[in-house]
C-alpha cells in the first residue's frame, strides 16, 4: 500500500482542458472554463454542485476517445492512469474537481464527501474515476472501500478498473475483497492494475474457496481465476 503519489494537478487540468477543446461545441467548452474559473476563485460550493451536475447537459456523454498517443501522454502525466474509457462528461467533471480550491485539505475532502453522498451514477463514476489526480487521495480511502459495496457494476468498475488507486492504496482485505467480488461480477481481471503485485496468500485461498464453491454447484470459473490463484502461491 503506497503513501501518496504526486500529481501536477495544473498540468493535468491544461491536459483535460486541451483533449475537451477537441471532442465539445465552443459553447459548452466556453461554459466548463468560465465555471471552472470561478470555482478555482474560491466561489460558493453551490455553484461547484450544480455545474459538477449539470455537465452532462452541456458536454454530452459521447467517449472521449483517446488515441494511444494520448493515453500515453496520461500515464507519462501520471503513472497507472488510463483513461481509456472516459467520456467527455467525466473529463469535464474531473476538470472540476482538480479546479477546487486545496489549499485546506479538510475543507477539500468534505466538499467531495457531501458530493459522493449525494451523486447519482454517473457522478459516481467520474468521482471514483478521478480519485488518483486528487489531491490527498489517502483520504478517501474509505469512501473507495464503500464504492466496492456498490450494486451498480459500472460503480464498482471505476474503481476497481483501469485504477491505480487501490494497488496503492487499499490494504490487503479492501484489495483481496473487491478482486473476489470482480470475479462475482464477471468484471475481467486483467484490468486490474498491479494484480500480480498485490497477490497474497489470503487472496490465494480465498479465491480457491470460491472456484470450489462454484464447481459444487456445476458452475464455471473463470479461467483467470486459476492464473491468479498459481500467482498467489509464489
Amino acid at each position: 500500500m503506497s503513501s501518496t503519489i504526486g500529481v501536477d494537478l495544473i498540468s493535468t487540468s491544461d491536459l483535460l482542458r486541451r483533449w475537451l477543446s477537441q471532442h465539445i461545441t465552443p459553447e459548452a467548452y466556453a461554459w466548463l472554463d468560465q465555471k471552472s474559473q470561478q470555482i478555482a476563485q474560491g466561489a460558493a460550493l453551490r455553484v461547484f454542485f450544480t455545474t459538477f451536475s449539470a455537465v452532462p447537459r452541456y458536454t454530452g456523454k459521447q467517449d472521449l476517445a483517446l488515441t494511444q498517443a494520448e493515453l500515453q501522454t496520461a500515464q507519462a502525466y501520471r503513472q497507472g492512469w488510463n483513461p481509456q474509457a472516459w467520456s467527455v462528461d467525466q473529463a469535464a467533471r474531473t476538470l472540476l474537481l482538480l479546479a477546487l480550491p486545496q489549499d485546506e485539505a479538510k475543507k477539500y475532502v468534505l466538499a467531495l464527501e457531501q458530493v459522493f453522498t449525494t451523486a447519482d451514477m454517473g457522478e459516481l463514476v467520474a468521482l471514483y474515476q478521478a480519485l488518483p489526480l486528487l489531491p490527498y487521495p489517502e483520504k478517501f480511502r474509505n469512501r473507495a472501500a464503500e464504492g466496492l459495496r456498490s450494486n451498480i457494476v459500472a460503480v464498482f468498475n471505476a474503481i476497481a478498473l483501469r485504477n491505480p488507486y487501490p494497488q496503492e492504496y487499499f490494504d490487503d482485505l479492501a484489495w483481496n475483497q473487491m478482486v473476489l467480488k470482480a470475479l462475482f461480477v464477471g468484471s475481467p481481471l486483467h484490468q486490474i492494475q498491479g494484480l500480480g503485485d498485490r497477490a497474497n496468500t489470503q487472496l490465494g485461498q480465498m479465491l480457491t474457496d470460491y472456484a470450489n464453491e462454484r464447481l459444487a454447484a456445476h458452475r464455471s470459473v473463470s479461467p483467470e481465476l486459476w492464473q491468479l490463484v498459481e500467482i498467489c502461491k509464489k
